[in-house]
C-alpha cells in the first residue's frame, strides 16, 4: 500500500461491523523486486486485529497485485478471502464486491504490459519527487503521477469496457450494484440501472467507500471530503436515527475527520 499512514488514519476513525479490502492491499509485484516492511504496516495489522476482536467481520478480495492470495481462498477466522463477495446493505440492496481486474482485458491477456506500466510508474514517481526536491518545491509527487496513471487507466477502461462488464456481472448475480477497485478513479454512477461504485485507491486519491446505518453510501477522501454518494432507499432512508450526524469536513486535523454516532454497517477500502 502506497499511502499507508492515511489509510491507518481512516481505520482509526471508524468502527465498522464489516470491512471489505478490495484488492491490491499487498503489492506482491514490488515485494518480488525488493522486500520492504515499514512500522506503519504493523500498526495497520494491529488495528485490523483490534477491529476483529471488537466483532467486525473482515473480507478480502485479491487484485492483480496480490493475486498470489487467490491460491489461499478460505475463511481463516480473522479474515475471509474470496474472489468476490455479495454485500447486503442496511436498506436491503445487494452489491457484488470484487477487485475488478478479472474484467480488464489488458490485465488478462497482456499482464506483461501491466508489469511494465507499474515499474514505469514507480520510476516516474521517484523522478518527480527528486526534481521537486531539487527545485525546492513542496509538491505532492503523487499528483502528477496520478494524472498520468489516470489517463492510462481510462484507456484500459475504454478498451475492456470495464464498467459495463462489471455491472453485467452484478446483474447476473442478482445484485443492485457493483463495488470494485482496480481502476484508480473513485466514483459512483448509474450504469444501465445498476450502481457502479469504485472505491478509488490509496495511491493518488486516498479514498474509501463507507456505508452508514441507513444503507446510504459516501465515497470519502482521507480528509473527510465527500467525492460522491449513493443515497439509501426504502424504509431505512426515513429513519432519522440511522443517518450520520453533520460533521466538519475538509480539514486534516484529527478532530475534524468524520465520525459516526452509531456503528458503521460497512467500510470498503481499495489499494
Amino acid at each position: 500500500m502506497e499511502r499507508a499512514e492515511p489509510f491507518l488514519e481512516l481505520l482509526e476513525q471508524f468502527e465498522p461491523r464489516e470491512l471489505y479490502i478490495v484488492g491490491d492491499f499487498i503489492d506482491g509485484w514490488k515485494l518480488k523486486r525488493r522486500w520492504r516492511w515499514l512500522p506503519v504496516y504493523d500498526q495497520i495489522l494491529q488495528r485490523l486485529m483490534d477491529l476483529r476482536r471488537r466483532g467486525a467481520k473482515i473480507y478480502y478480495t485479491p487484485g492483480n497485485h496480490d493475486d498470489f492470495l487467490r491460491g489461499f481462498l478460505a475463511n481463516f477466522g480473522v479474515v475471509e478471502i474470496k474472489d468476490q463477495f455479495v454485500h447486503t446493505a442496511a436498506d436491503g440492496r445487494r452489491f457484488l464486491v470484487m477487485h475488478g481486474d478479472q474484467f480488464d482485458s489488458i490485465e488478462q491477456n497482456a499482464q506483461w504490459l501491466s508489469w511494465t506500466a507499474s515499474f514505469a510508474y514507480d520510476v516516474l514517481l521517484s523522478t518527480n519527487w527528486l526534481v521537486n526536491r531539487i527545485r525546492g518545491k513542496k509538491v505532492d509527487p503523487y499528483a502528477f503521477c496520478g494524472m498520468v496513471k489516470r489517463r492510462v487507466k481510462r484507456l484500459v477502461r475504454h478498451v475492456s469496457e470495464f464498467e459495463g462488464q462489471l455491472v453485467e456481472s452484478a446483474r447476473d448475480s442478482d445484485c443492485n450494484g457493483i463495488i470494485c477497485g482496480h481502476i484508480h478513479s473513485p466514483r459512483i454512477v448509474d450504469v444501465d440501472g445498476l450502481a457502479y461504485c469504485n472505491t478509488g485507491d490509496w495511491v493518488e486519491n486516498c479514498s474509501a467507500l463507507v456505508e452508514y446505518e441507513d444503507g446510504g453510501f459516501q465515497l470519502l477522501r482521507r480528509d473527510g471530503s465527500v467525492i460522491d454518494e449513493l443515497p439509501a432507499t426504502g424504509a431505512a432512508r426515513s429513519n432519522p436515527q440511522a443517518t450520520r450526524p453533520a460533521t466538519a469536513a475538509g480539514c486534516e486535523e484529527e478532530e475534524n475527520l468524520p465520525a459516526s454516532a452509531a456503528p458503521l454497517h460497512g467500510l470498503l477500502a481499495g489499494k
